[in-house]
């Protein structure tokens, strides 16, 4: 059982991800937002690590609505935050505007616990939080396979 909080004394400053540049394009501008590690609850488990995939705001409720389980979920006023197990963008491109924090590490907006899971368990299973985040933002999934699938003869 890990819990994890992280005192506003060791926060850092937030760099977005980089987003590939157009030739001579500007270079972007860091952000000035504070990072924040999200907590997990006391008595949850986390022995596959964790890392928080994000939606912004306004598809909050229809994700949380619409998948079949949801591990610890948080808020703040620009974005949702769900956690999954650390790796959880092996093969995976997640869909823009959607956004993968390694280690749960958001911007420091505030976000807030609004949604604890009833088991032991802190994380929303992965691949269904991806197809429906998918599905939201009109992208078709699409994820390369590391090996070949071959049926059992």
């Amino acid at each position: 059982m890990t819990t994890l909080l992280t005192p506003r004394s060791a926060r850092r400053p937030y760099e977005s991800p980089s987003v590939p540049r157009q030739r001579g394009a500007a270079a972007p501008r860091p952000s000035l937002l504070q990072a924040t590690r999200l907590p997990v609850p006391v008595g949850l488990r986390t022995g596959l690590g964790f890392d928080a995939v994000g939606v912004p705001a306004r598809f909050g409720f229809k994700v949380l609505s619409r998948l079949p389980a949801n591990g610890c979920v948080y808020a703040d006023s620009d974005w949702w935050w769900w956690l999954v197990p650390a790796g959880s963008d092996q093969d995976l491109t997640w869909p823009l505007p959607a956004c993968y924090a390694p280690g749960a590490e958001v911007p420091d907006r505030g976000p807030r616990l609004v949604h604890q899971p009833d088991g032991t368990s802190p994380y929303t299973p992965p691949i269904p939080l991806y197809l429906l985040v998918c599905q939201l933002t009109g992208i078709a999934p699409a994820w390369s396979a590391s090996s070949p699938v071959r049926s059992a003869t």
